[in-house]
Formats: C-alpha cells, sequence, structure tokens
C-alpha cells in the first residue's frame, strides 16, 4: 500500500506522487460493480478489466507521465510535461464511495478524450497539482514568469531560472531592436 498524500491541509510531496506506480485496490472493486452492472455480459465485460487492473503502471518522472496496461495487447501511453494542455479529475458516485478518483490528463491532439486516464488514484488532487506544477513549469521559455515557474515546479535551481529569465530579457530587446531598425529603414 502506498503512503497517502497530503493534498489541501500541506504541500504535496512530489517524492510521494513520483513513487506511486499502482491504482488503489478499490479500482478493482470499482471494475467488478461496473461490470455487474452488465448483467449477462458481466464474463466477458469482467475478464478485460481484471487484466487491466493486475498489469496497470504508472511512471512519474521528471520529463512526463506514462501508463502501460495489457497482456496479450499491450498499451503505453507516454506524455512529456510540455504536451499537456488539461488536467481534469473526474469522481462518479461509486468512486467517490471507495475513495478513489480518475485523473483526466488531454494533449493538443484535437482529440475529445483524454489521452492519458490515471484511474484508480486516492491522491487524485495532489497528483492533479503535481501534473498543474510540472505542466506550468515547461510552458513559455524564457521569461520572468517562466523561471519563477521553473522554481516552484522544481525544474531549473534559482540561479538557472534567473539566467533564463535575463535571456528572455535580452532576446526581447533584441528583437524590439531589429523592429525599429527594420522601420527606419523604411
Amino acid at each position: 500500500m502506498e503512503p497517502r498524500l497530503p493534498t489541501r491541509s500541506g504541500a504535496p510531496d512530489d517524492a510521494a506522487i513520483k513513487s506511486i506506480t499502482r491504482p488503489d485496490g478499490n479500482l478493482l472493486v470499482y471494475y467488478v460493480l461496473a461490470s455487474l452492472m452488465t448483467a449477462f455480459a458481466f464474463p466477458i465485460v469482467i475478464l478485460p478489466l481484471v487484466f487491466k487492473y493486475y498489469t496497470l503502471r504508472y511512471t512519474l518522472d521528471d520529463e512526463g507521465v506514462s501508463a502501460s496496461w495489457g497482456l496479450f495487447f499491450r498499451r503505453e501511453v507516454y506524455l512529456t510535461y510540455r504536451r499537456i494542455q488539461d488536467i481534469h479529475v473526474r469522481r462518479n458516485i461509486v468512486e467517490r464511495w471507495l475513495g478513489i478518483g480518475t485523473v483526466d490528463i488531454q494533449t493538443a491532439s484535437g482529440s475529445s478524450t483524454a489521452e492519458m486516464k490515471l484511474e484508480g488514484m486516492t491522491d487524485y488532487e495532489a497528483v492533479r497539482d503535481f501534473l498543474y506544477r510540472r505542466m506550468r513549469g515547461h510552458a513559455a521559455i524564457p521569461g520572468a514568469s517562466a523561471a519563477t515557474a521553473l522554481e516552484a515546479a522544481g525544474e531549473a535551481p534559482a540561479g538557472e531560472a534567473r539566467v533564463i529569465a535575463l535571456l528572455g530579457e535580452i532576446k526581447d530587446e533584441l528583437e524590439a531592436t531589429r523592429e525599429a531598425l527594420a522601420a527606419r529603414e523604411r
């Protein structure tokens, strides 16, 4: 059993979030209950879900998040934090009763559904916040706000983030000078 993470009461521990590799055991209970709703199709529906539960693995590292599952047909999805566009937490009434949630991750792929789903998360809010911090830390480089985001996300030490911000300012001034010279020549 993985350690519970602080969510709203304290700062989330990134190391604890990165240590999440499996869904909570209540996800299997959820799969069984969902399969029972199909009545006569129960054996056909439950088998793939049981295989999915036992083979489902998550990896949250410094570059991105991945999920893999499947016994006969292995599926792996890897998203870098740069590609993440939006993150949603979804919990239906049964998931709320079981104390789990699903973190849906979307990219700019144009699909209306989530590119990746982290199912069976007990600390879904902490995972969502972790992903948001990482997503923002990788956006809009360079610039002062990016430097702050990088520092906050722990992506760059304070000195490196300031150098990136300074390089962003230099780039902006060079572009402004270039535009002024081009306007003068006209």
